[in-house]
């Protein structure tokens, strides 16, 4: 294969960061036969550029204007401690992240719009706000149904996990979030260090 052939194909990981989702969800959209793939002799998977251009396209996500701005993230969390330390942590990371932070529904759904997001990391129990719900409607509005939900709940259970996917979330993360795996969901390179 030439160097120029191999630039047009790309692996689960480089899909993941360009679309802003989990490796797995790549793999599970391929499965699924949503985004097409190719395995080499190897057994491993590969996206054609064109390919993974057109799934972004009829999914309403626009890779050129993420790359050139860097990922936008709305925190959303009424614990205004762990939404500050989401924000600050966020806006450490090397890769350039634009954060808002949300401390209850209506700020939420003002900033949905103002701030146009690529993911929500989105607190399933809030005081005013149904995170399963806000989940649903964000996803079956044609306005926001391209914007990542990372579900985070204080309250770890299969079923809030399994309820958060059902609405539309692309992960689900535990209070305490391990950063590994919230770098993981948004789709960012894992800091070392």
């Amino acid at each position: 294969m030439s160097a120029d052939n191999e630039r047009n194909y790309l692996t689960p990981y480089e899909v993941a960061e360009l679309l802003m989702v989990a490796p797995v969800t790549v793999r599970a959209w391929a499965q699924k036969g949503l985004l097409h793939s190719m395995t080499t002799p190897g057994g491993h998977r590969r996206f054609l550029r064109d390919e993974v251009e057109r799934f972004a396209r009829e999914n309403g996500v626009n890779l050129e204007s993420r790359q050139a701005r860097g990922l936008r993230v709305l925190v959303v969390d009424d614990d205004r401690q762990f939404a500050g330390y989401l924000n600050e942590f966020l806006e450490g990371l090397p890769e350039p992240v634009a954060v808002a932070v949300a401390n209850d529904g209506f700020e939420a759904g003002c900033k949905v719009h103002t701030f146009r997001p690529d993911v929500i990391l989105l607190d399933l129990m809030m005081p005013d706000l149904d995170g399963f719900k806000v989940c649903r409607q964000i996803k079956q509005d044609p306005a926001t149904a391209a914007i990542r939900v990372v579900a985070i709940t204080g309250y770890p259970t299969p079923e809030n996990f399994r309820r958060s996917l059902d609405e539309g979330a692309v992960h689900c993360l535990g209070k305490p979030v391990d950063t590994v795996e919230l770098l993981s969901a948004l789709g960012l390179p894992v800091v070392s260090g």
